[in-house]
């Protein structure tokens, strides 16, 4: 059997498609596509608005700029997740500080933060950046009370979790970027995430003065709004009012988004079937700890995760049989940049604990029954 990656692309003959369509217009970029992509995507995710950007690490950028931080703020994110979920916020000078997770859901633990919040004098932390870690949603409606209570803002990073779901308190369904209790929400379209566009980001929010800014500085700080403009010298005529970026997406990018977002919903139910078929499996196994499924949650399953003692001895062992299984992730206070800023090991134990343990199974809403069974096979092979 030919290597089976933890993650991979779906195209179709549909998405060629929609790309050579674009390929053959008047427009690569600053086209039709991209309002399109937006307007179909916040409708998607329930948001008033979408702001599509170049990646996910310019959507949390972006956010960190629309928000006014800046040196001497203080930010809180979880130490298990990518590296940009910190980054974002540390391009604007921002002080990073991490809130170990939960070690069942490997979420951040909304006692933990709130313990952090407690004992904060400096009057410095002004946001929180959860993240839906493997396509686990966060329960966002804890953590906004939470960030209300201290006079914080939320950015939630969903880059793994397009179309999950947790039910609210009032039983009402909360969509990953419907920004009903968060004030921003990224996302991510690499190639291994749910809709994979070959780069690219998009942002939520249902703020108007968040998405006007996000709209401007994402191209330059450039604008042709008369209202917000010293004067007009004609149609030819912008201005640019503050100092942007250049971190718009491409027309083709946007077409291939659009194309794969129609199929959002078949790509969430099928990378469920695989991690129940994984679940179903592995439960005969007390050495393997599963991803685990919640009522009334909808996970998104980016990632299957398991936890097992000889993670090493697996992952080496899977590799040597063409099964490239991943390990997700470094824990981001490990690194060696942000030790630099006083962190090390035994900081966060929950999360370096988890680490010590986690590894990626293949997951992809392409791979076969029969793939699934080889994998399966190899894992009970080396037990």
């Amino acid at each position: 059997m030919k290597p089976i990656p933890y993650g991979r692309q779906h195209i179709t003959d549909e998405d060629i498609k929609s790309v050579v369509e674009v390929l053959r217009s008047d427009f690569l970029t600053q086209g039709p596509r991209v309002p399109e992509f937006e307007q179909a995507f916040a409708e998607y995710c329930g948001s008033e608005y979408a702001v599509a950007v170049s990646n996910g690490t310019a959507a949390l950028h972006l956010c960190a700029l629309a928000l006014g931080v800046g040196p001497g703020d203080i930010v809180i994110t979880t130490p298990i997740t990518f590296v940009a979920s910190a980054n974002g916020f540390r391009y604007c000078g921002a002080e990073i500080m991490f809130c170990d997770i939960d070690p069942q859901t490997k979420l951040m633990d909304a006692d933990k933060l709130e313990q952090i919040l407690a004992a904060d004098t400096t009057g410095r932390i002004k946001g929180i950046v959860p993240v839906d870690f493997a396509g686990l949603p966060v329960d966002t409606e804890k953590f906004r009370a939470l960030a209300d209570k201290y006079g914080l803002w939320i950015v939630e990073d969903a880059c793994h979790a397009p179309g999950a779901y947790f039910t609210d308190s009032r039983g009402e369904i909360i969509y990953s970027g419907s920004n009903r209790y968060s004030d921003l929400t990224v996302f991510s379209f690499h190639p291994v995430k749910h809709i994979a566009a070959g780069e690219g980001g998009m942002i939520t929010t249902n703020n108007p003065e968040l998405y006007n800014k996000l709209t401007s500085l994402r191209s330059h700080g450039i604008t042709k709004n008369p209202d917000l403009m010293s004067k007009n010298d004609g149609g030819w005529y912008y201005e640019m009012t503050e100092l942007g970026y250049n971190y718009r997406l491409t027309d083709i990018q946007a077409a291939l988004g659009t194309s794969q977002l129609k199929r959002l919903e078949e790509s969430i139910n099928r990378r469920n079937e695989i991690a129940a078929f994984y679940n179903s499996a592995f439960s005969v196994n007390d050495r393997i700890v599963t991803s685990s499924f919640y009522e009334g949650v909808r996970n998104a399953f980016h990632l299957y995760v398991v936890e097992v003692p000889e993670r090493n001895e697996l992952y080496e062992y899977l590799h040597k049989n063409h099964i490239l299984a991943q390990v997700h992730y470094i824990p981001v206070h490990r690194m060696p940049y942000y030790g630099k800023q006083g962190y090390k090991e035994g900081d966060f134990p929950c999360a370096e604990n988890y680490y010590k343990k986690c590894l990626s199974l293949p997951m992809f809403p392409a791979l076969t029954d029969a793939e699934i069974g080889h994998i399966i096979e190899k894992v009970f092979n080396f037990y």
